[in-house]
């Protein structure tokens, strides 16, 4: 099974969703990074369930600890342990669909695959799982910030019909956790609250898009041909739960427009003493490699699988089988996918931060 990501900041996740708890091992982190701890559950607190009447009541305080790499507050160079606790763990509303594949779920290929599996709440499978990516992404956020300043901003961009148009450069983190949706648009947030509400009152489910913009990301990260940084971040976003779509720059918009308005003009900024582009059609990659230009990117996802109205699907002993579900889900993913979009990204970029150190350790200048 992979459960690992990224070459020189290299995270590995483990645990299980009605598991004892989950956990991140970062092995590569810098030493001597000077670790807040607040900010690392800061991170963790905009990811975890039951934070409003739109996603699932699982009551989770997801308290962040430490178990190894760090001495005195600051990252020792050792491989960098995180692990968050189950508390509210209940399987016994799993217990009746043991033996039922649920569609839309991982339960009937994941069978098929290994043999065997943790029915209680989708098991590895579940987007539980992504509270280890959050906590390691916190750590990439405190690195890439001193690194190079850069600075990565998800939100709610669709829910479902309603669509906000937002400027990618002013969006800040405070403006997107002004309201549960996280959708800076206030209008345009209010009207997807309601969406959601009433998907949820009828026991459905919605899709979206989450947006994301890395800010102060230098020319130089990403490594053709596999490698092309819009490559790595795709194969991050597309790693996440419930993910079934993903752009950069112009996107599949850009397939409508000729290459005379698509390509973005280059010119020399004297101020900044660098090559600039006067759009960002390319959405800050070029040939697969950062042109200092903002990051760009939305992420489509689909409706959660998790519905309350009756479908049809099969026992695992090939019966057919009406199924209606119960439990504790999200009536829509997209207020807690933004952390997650964030946290793909940012673990991204660290681990292109450290390839481009690697691949000119002496910086422009020949030594």
């Amino acid at each position: 099974m992979s459960n690992s990501t990224g070459r020189l900041f290299r995270v590995t996740t483990f645990g299980e969703s009605h598991g004892p708890a989950l956990g991140c091992v970062i092995d590569g982190c810098p030493a001597g990074l000077s670790l807040d701890l607040d900010a690392v559950q800061a991170d963790l607190d905009r990811r975890r369930p039951g934070q409003s009447a739109l996603t699932t009541p699982r009551s989770e305080a997801d308290r962040v600890e430490v178990l190894s790499g760090l001495f005195e507050g600051r990252t020792t160079g050792a491989p960098l342990c995180l692990i968050v606790r189950n508390a509210d763990a209940d399987a016994s509303a799993y217990a009746r669909v043991s033996e039922v594949y649920r569609p839309g779920h991982a339960d009937w290929t994941w069978t098929e695959k290994y043999g065997h599996r943790d029915w209680r709440g989708g098991g590895r499978s579940s987007a539980r799982e992504t509270v280890a990516r959050v906590a390691a992404a916190a750590v990439a956020r405190q690195f890439l910030s001193l690194e190079a300043g850069i600075e990565v901003v998800a939100w709610v961009e669709q829910v479902a019909e309603v669509t906000a148009a937002m400027d990618e450069g002013t969006v800040t983190r405070a403006l997107v956790d002004a309201h549960p949706v996280r959708c800076p648009d206030p209008d345009a947030a209010g009207r997807m609250a309601a969406q959601i509400e009433a998907a949820k009152h009828a026991g459905d489910t919605l899709g979206g898009v989450v947006a994301c913009v890395a800010r102060g990301v230098p020319l130089g990260y990403g490594e053709p041909v596999f490698d092309k940084l819009q490559a790595d971040l795709a194969h991050a976003c597309m790693s996440l739960p419930a993910c079934k779509g993903f752009e950069i720059g112009s996107g599949f918009a850009g397939t409508r427009l000729r290459g005379s308005a698509h390509n973005d003009p280059l010119y020399f900024d004297a101020e900044a003493g660098r090559v600039r582009a006067t759009k960002n059609d390319a959405g800050g990659v070029l040939g697969g490699i950062s042109n200092g230009e903002r990051l760009v990117m939305r992420c489509a996802f689909k409706p959660v699988s998790t519905h309350f109205q009756p479908q049809q699907t099969v026992t695992r002993a090939g019966e057919s089988h009406t199924l209606t579900n119960s439990g504790r889900h999200d009536p829509c993913v997209l207020p807690r996918a933004a952390p997650l979009v964030e946290a793909a990204v940012l673990l991204t970029l660290a681990d292109h931060a450290l390839r481009l150190r690697a691949a000119r350790p002496f910086g422009r200048e020949r030594p």
